[in-house]
């Protein structure tokens, strides 16, 4: 039976990740470009277009967008157009977080019922499946809440450091904005209070508060690179990490216990989070100056900060790894725990060679291979 639930968590985070990890094509110039593929039917000009649509549509989700693109899509949106005013909604959501919100539940969850004998064969999935999904939407408000905010107050730096955001490039109006803001703001909240127990709730008004504190004046941590750093980790390393698996052991009633697992992904998570946290704002060095927004990138420069916090997370790689080396017999699976993250290291330590601190690009798919390997690090927290 875990075996199985192992293989179905394997199937739906593939799923989840189709678009977090960057594709490489042919016909780009990547590695293998010169390999021939015969017999290949030429594609319709019809569909050639449909393609290419799709195709600068999801970069300009993404981060790393086509003006022209972006531009139709903002026609589009003033024009009326559902689907285009539902995209905008979409990438209001700011899509990468929503994959890692989505992965920690899932991966959360699974943990916490492979970590209580019995639990997966004596569930009461009828109740439960209900309820998982009711907390991974009330998740989802508090994360639309805290990066929408952000976006509203953030919308004339943005138009410099993230022109392709909604707000910034006129998709959807700063009404629009503040109405999804309020409502996600508010109806996270009431989920909690409703359905879970009173310590979720005060965790989740902890998230929620700071990620307002984050954005709004005359708070605005953000302008405080330490702060920040703190911020983001606190609320993407601990508390959703904690507060899933909480979650879960309070709805199967188990009471919690700070397992080895548990405590484990809640220290890597912190810490990585933290890295994204200081590696954010890397892209966005020249729009941080021109507002006078402090942050590390601003301070030290992207070159140091790059190498810097490449440094911090290859050390967390390290600690898993000797984690798991200096463990006794049975607190992890070997194979996962030191053969994983020895793999992940690896990739972290390529990707940082392909980085060229002077090009934009460069810096920007550095920053998504950053997420890559967050997403990737629950996937194997189920297996460790």
């Amino acid at each position: 039976m875990r075996t199985q639930w192992l293989e179905i968590l394997t199937t739906i985070t593939a799923a989840i990740l189709v678009d977090a990890i960057p594709k490489t094509s042919a016909f780009t110039g990547s590695p293998g470009a010169a390999i021939r593929i015969p017999h290949i039917k030429p594609m319709s000009s019809s569909i050639y277009k449909h393609s290419q649509h799709k195709h600068t549509l999801r970069m300009a989700v993404e981060g790393d967008f086509d003006p022209d693109a972006l531009s139709k899509s903002v026609s589009e949106a003033k024009s009326g157009s559902f689907r285009a005013r539902f995209r905008a909604l979409y990438k209001f959501t700011r899509p990468h977080t929503i994959r890692g919100t989505v992965l920690a539940s899932v991966a959360g969850t699974t943990r916490a019922l492979i970590d209580t004998p019995g639990a997966i064969a004596t569930a009461q999935w009828g109740a439960m499946l209900p309820r998982a999904v009711v907390g991974m939407f009330a998740l989802l408000l508090g994360n639309a809440f805290i990066v929408g905010i952000n976006q509203i107050y953030d919308k004339d730096i943005d138009k410099m450091n993230k022109p392709f955001l909604p707000v910034a490039s006129g998709e959807m109006s700063t009404r629009s904005a503040w109405a999804t803001v309020l409502f996600s703001g508010t109806l996270g909240p009431i989920i909690v209070k409703t359905f879970f127990p009173p310590l979720l709730f005060k965790l989740y008004m902890v998230g929620w508060s700071l990620g307002c504190i984050y954005s709004v004046p005359p708070f605005r941590t953000k302008g405080n690179p330490i702060l920040a750093g703190l911020t983001i980790a606190t609320v993407r390393g601990f508390l959703l990490n904690f507060g899933v698996y909480y979650a879960v052991k309070d709805a199967i009633g188990s009471a919690f216990t700070w397992s080895p697992k548990v405590s484990f992904i809640a220290r890597f998570m912190t810490l990585f989070a933290t890295v994204i946290a200081v590696t954010k704002d890397l892209p966005d060095v020249e729009g941080d100056k021109a507002y006078k927004i402090e942050t590390f990138a601003t301070k030290v420069g992207v070159p140091n900060i790059a190498k810097g916090a490449s440094a911090l997370l290859f050390l967390n790689y390290l600690q898993a790894i000797l984690t798991g080396i200096l463990s006794s017999p049975g607190t992890f699976r070997r194979i996962p725990m030191i053969g994983g993250h020895l793999a992940l290291a690896g990739t972290l330590l390529y990707r940082f060679s392909q980085l060229n601190a002077e090009s934009m690009r460069s810096i920007k798919l550095y920053y998504k291979h950053i997420w890559d390997l967050f997403y990737l690090e629950y996937v194997l927290y189920t297996l460790i």
